[in-house]
């Protein structure tokens, strides 16, 4: 397992040696298939999970039962990390996407870790800002941006995270079905259908399954603003 993957968590980004050394000694390794569930919305939250390897996403029923995809989620992000400020009901279901890794930390454990290393508090914060932030910017997007937009900035993030260079470009596995693509950004899945074969028609991606291939960046990152 890379040490710099979990290095690279905010929460324990510049972390002294010690301290580090702490925080990773009380965490456990453990490995779950494609498909399973790491935690249900409305459980209680007791732990979370920083991702060594693999992809997780986050979704959200609403009462009249449609669902929304809030985030998929990969290598040195963190997992129902709310748990760590508010140990209540979870807010999303996370379900695993492909076989993954991961570094799970019991809420009782972190406290203790926060009375040995009061330095962990302010690495907290700056989680907490990180993911105010992304929040923030994930609604602006919803009001000021077209599909077509959302469609372009989401496959441009998904390519940061999980892209891979191949001859003709960048491709991405996403692993998300036509309607958990559609729920990611907001819209529906024949209008964001409708903006793929767009790009596609005009030479920027490739479809393959659930995966694309980025063939145009600067076409998709001026799309996306």
């Amino acid at each position: 397992m890379s040490e710099d993957v979990v290095r690279s968590v905010p929460v324990f980004a510049d972390l002294d040696d010690e301290t580090y050394a702490a925080v990773r000694g009380a965490m456990v390794s453990t490995s779950v298939r494609r498909g399973e569930v790491l935690f249900r919305e409305g459980e209680p939250g007791d732990r979370f999970w920083v991702i060594a390897a693999g992809k997780v996403k986050l979704g959200h029923a609403a009462p009249d039962g449609r669902e929304s995809l809030l985030a998929v989620l990969g290598p040195g992000e963190i997992v129902g990390e709310l748990s760590v400020y508010d140990p209540g009901p979870r807010t999303a279901t996370a379900t695993v996407l492909a076989p993954s890794t991961f570094l799970e930390l019991e809420h009782s454990k972190f406290l203790d870790l926060l009375q040995q290393h009061p330095g962990l508090s302010r690495q907290l914060l700056r989680s907490l800002a990180q993911r105010l932030r992304k929040t923030n910017a994930a609604l602006a997007d919803l009001v000021f941006s077209d599909v077509p937009g959302r469609v372009a900035k989401a496959l441009l993030d998904l390519a940061a995270r999980f892209g891979r260079p191949v001859g003709a470009g960048i491709r991405v596995p996403h692993d998300l079905t036509q309607e958990e693509l559609a729920q990611l950004v907001g819209a529906s899945r024949e209008t964001v259908n409708k903006s793929l074969a767009e790009f596609s028609t005009r030479g920027w991606i490739q479809l393959d399954g659930r995966a694309v291939v980025l063939l145009d960046l600067q076409r998709l990152e001026k799309r996306a603003r």
